[in-house]
């Protein structure tokens, strides 16, 4: 076998360098392993509020009931549920016209809200005048309001 001179030794280096860097290889070590992880991320913080409406007829007398119907309006971004309705009512003269007078009830469950909507049924009832012994003359005129609530 014939040695190479020193001349020799480096145009052969030099022709190996550039093999490698004409046929683009690299030469590389790693590593394998196994891993577990997780993510996490808040929810909304929920549909917000519904705007609840008690509507009924005007011209109530003592001793006569009206329906009542509830609906929801919903300006969110997000659909919600309405659960169960609470109704009260008051008088605009409440010392004369007493609210005592007067029953209403809220037949409901659990309904669903779209977001952005108006006027979606949730739930109905009836409202009465209860029939007193004494006058009620006081009533005469005097606006009826009907609060509703849900739980």
């Amino acid at each position: 076998m014939r040695k190479f001179s020193k001349k020799g030794k480096v145009y052969a280096a030099a022709a190996t360098i550039a093999l490698v860097a004409a046929s683009g290889g690299a030469a590389y070590a790693y590593w394998s392993t196994t891993g577990s992880g997780s993510g996490g991320a808040a929810n909304s913080a929920g549909g917000g509020t519904v705007t609840l409406h008690a509507n009924f007829a005007p011209g109530l007398a003592p001793g006569n009931s009206t329906s009542v119907a509830y609906t929801a309006d919903n300006a969110s971004n997000t659909d919600t549920v309405v659960g169960a309705l609470t109704a009260t009512v008051s008088t605009s003269d409440p010392t004369h016209c007493l609210a005592t007078w007067f029953t209403v009830t809220a037949v409901t469950s659990t309904s669903p809200v779209a977001h952005n909507s108006t006027g979606t049924s949730v739930g109905s009832g009836t409202l009465t005048f209860l029939n007193d012994a004494a006058s009620q003359d006081s009533c005469k005129s005097a606006t009826v309001t009907v609060t509703v609530g849900s739980l």
